[in-house]
């Protein structure tokens, strides 16, 4: 085949291929959003695993995870009617439509129904979503267990060294532990618990192993001068990552000067939501992983916009765990990406009586399935129906000359 031959055949294929992926995806619209109290409703809101489901006139339903009937429904509102596959701009309408910038909150809600409509552009090519993606570069997704691997019912407590060594041989890529956990109400006492976390991350890195990973979450407790003698008193012991060493208010003045008097790996985040709370400790190399997770900073559609960032600035992905459904669409979404990956796990491969087919896991891995959309099957028969949007809400948008949405 000479040269031109060979780009006219090119130029046909990529014609074509399009338009026949085109033309699988059905006329449909949106006609109802419904929201199911699962079994066990998580209520720590950020890992909600509150269940929606949104339905089309052509016999699609997608399934999504995450935020509250309240800010589940006014978000529902800006689907009905809306063709499901441009998902893009949908999530931007809901984004913008109402008065107030969306909060956290809203967000976590958003992140939800985000995450029906890719189940349903699977579902309607029959492609699982990190195909729709761009396609997988990994297997599976290394995990670490907090606290360690689950053990059977009835089983003797071990102690924190037994713990460590018993999650490597689990399988798990990393131990994670509390910085000097106490019961709530008990006085903390962070200039003494740096001593109680250095002692420790001794016996976690005994229990690991020289060859072992562990990693330790601050849990924000800590005012930035006792967060820096913890992280200088630990580096010998050398963690994956020391989590959340300072609060939120404080992280983007604290964590650079924190970056600079330390050698442990520093990540952040897990309570932040879109790419503008990241952005600029990402791009400033401040920390080397991300909390980032699903439904929480909006959904896959915004999740793979933070991906890309990191991805620019080779800063990690270590996604704060959530609700199943969502850490079903996380497999989808970092089987993607290129960098750095290890995501928190505490499920221990136990069934979930509402999802027959949800993640799949082994040996401490959550592993890649091919199963169209998010690869999630629900029993609806097991979660209680607590809300249902079948009309229009607000639309208060505008658009640019050139098609682009605008702030109301």
């Amino acid at each position: 085949m000479n040269r031109r031959a060979f780009l006219n055949s090119l130029a046909v294929a990529t014609a074509v291929r399009p338009q026949k992926a085109f033309a699988k995806l059905p006329n449909a619209k949106i006609t109802r959003v419904r929201i199911y109290r699962p079994p066990g409703l998580n209520e720590n809101f950020n890992q909600s695993n509150m269940v929606v489901t949104v339905e089309t006139d052509q016999g699609l339903t997608g399934i999504g995870e995450g935020g509250t009937k309240d800010t589940l429904e006014q978000c529902a509102g800006t689907l009905i009617g809306k063709n499901p596959f441009r998902i893009e701009a949908i999530w931007q309408e809901m984004y913008i439509a109402w008065f107030y910038p969306p909060g956290r909150e809203k967000v976590h809600a958003l992140g939800g129904l985000d995450l029906a409509l890719w189940d349903i552009k699977g579902k309607a090519l029959d492609l699982p979503v990190h195909e729709l993606l761009g396609g997988a570069v990994r297997n599976h997704c290394e995990c670490y267990a907090t606290g360690g691997a689950p053990r059977p019912a009835g089983s003797p407590p071990l102690n924190l060294r037994e713990r460590a060594r018993a999650t490597m041989e689990a399988g798990y890529r990393a131990f994670r532990l509390g910085a000097g956990d106490t019961q709530v109400g008990q006085v903390f006492n962070t200039h003494e618990r740096v001593r109680k976390v250095a002692a420790d991350c001794k016996e976690a890195r005994e229990g690991v192993g020289k060859d072992g990973d562990w990693c330790i979450d601050f849990h924000q407790r800590f005012d930035f001068a006792d967060a820096m003698r913890a992280c200088k008193l630990i580096e010998d012991y050398e963690p994956y990552f020391v989590e959340d060493p300072v609060r939120d208010e404080h992280a983007h003045q604290d964590i650079p000067k924190l970056r600079q008097m330390t050698t442990v790996p520093l990540t952040h985040g897990e309570e932040w939501g879109q790419r503008w709370d990241f952005n600029r400790l990402v791009e400033n190399h401040d920390i080397d992983y991300i909390r980032a997770t699903l439904p929480n900073v909006g959904g896959i559609t915004e999740m793979m916009k933070i991906a890309a960032i990191c991805e620019t600035h080779a800063v990690g992905i270590i996604p704060h765990f959530t609700g199943p459904i969502a850490t079903a669409a996380l497999v989808n979404c970092l089987s993607t990406f290129p960098g750095p990956v290890i995501m928190e796990y505490n499920y221990g491969g136990r069934e979930i009586p509402h999802l027959p087919q949800c993640l799949d896991f082994k040996n401490g891995k959550a592993l890649r399935n091919d199963r169209p959309g998010l690869g999630v099957t629900a029993d609806l028969s097991k979660m209680t129906l607590i809300g249902e949007v079948t009309q229009p809400g607000r639309a208060n948008v505008f658009y640019r000359p050139d098609g682009s949405l605008t702030h109301w």
